[in-house]
């Protein structure tokens, strides 16, 4: 797979995740996995090299793994070794599960990166790696495949949703302020017979003018008054 087919893969995943929350930058996330996996997409999805270690199965790991041979920087020698690597459904899985591990306090520096270049160096100086040249290595990558791009994609999808959040909330207040003003029309255009014209009603129900005389308006109560005023209510022959 060439390092385009490769992008094009985990690049989307890498963002969704980071859209969602996950505290690493994307071109960070690209990068680390086309340096732990030479550009491939292994068949058991895991690109970032997490090992089996003493973690146990969770929502994005079942406890399965792959042996493979591999190397580590020992006393700054590099020795041929071999490890067992936890093997997933998805990339999206892998890249979650990572992001589990991230949460531990070991990794808080990773966490709290304000760039990625600076969240390479922390990737190294917690020793998720022992290679020396790891976070150099990250860094050469994000910068030869203009991975930056990613990160900004996410950024600019994450102020789109604020923006969508804030609008939304906008539009519930005026919505809820909209209630409130119909509320007091309709407490205005609906109320009890007053007592000041309770003997106007009262009248105009009994000549049979009205038969609802409950809730009216209060334009409706004074036009009563004024025509029981008149002797408009004649009582029924």
């Amino acid at each position: 797979m060439n390092a385009d087919a490769f992008i094009s893969r985990v690049a989307p995943v890498a963002v969704h995740l980071r859209f969602e929350g996950s505290p690493i930058f994307p071109s960070v996330r690209i990068a680390q996995s086309a340096h732990e996996t030479g550009w491939k997409i292994n068949s058991w999805n895991n690109l970032v090299g997490l090992k089996v270690g003493s973690g146990k199965p969770n929502p994005y790991w079942d406890g399965s793994s792959v042996r493979t041979g591999t190397w580590e920087v020992i006393g700054g020698q590099r020795v041929d070794t071999a490890a067992d690597w936890r093997a997933y459904r998805s990339i999206e899985d892998c890249f979650r599960d990572q992001d589990l591990l991230f949460q531990s306090a070991r990794y808080a520096r990773i966490r709290t990166a304000r760039t990625p270049e600076e969240q390479a160096d922390m990737l190294q100086a917690c020793g998720y790696a022992t290679d020396p040249q790891y976070a150099n290595k990250i860094k050469r990558i994000i910068s030869s495949h203009g991975l930056k791009q990613y990160d900004e994609e996410a950024t600019a999808a994450m102020h789109m949703l604020e923006d969508l959040k804030r609008r939304m909330d906008q539009l519930a207040a005026e919505n809820e302020e909209l209630k409130r003003r119909v509320g007091r029309l309709e407490s205005r255009s609906a109320m009890a017979v007053p007592a000041w014209a309770k003997p106007a009603v009262d009248a105009a129900v009994a000549a049979g003018v009205v038969d609802t005389p409950d809730e009216g308006g209060l334009d409706f109560y004074r036009l009563v008054t004024v025509m029981h005023r008149m002797g408009l209510f004649a009582p029924p022959a």
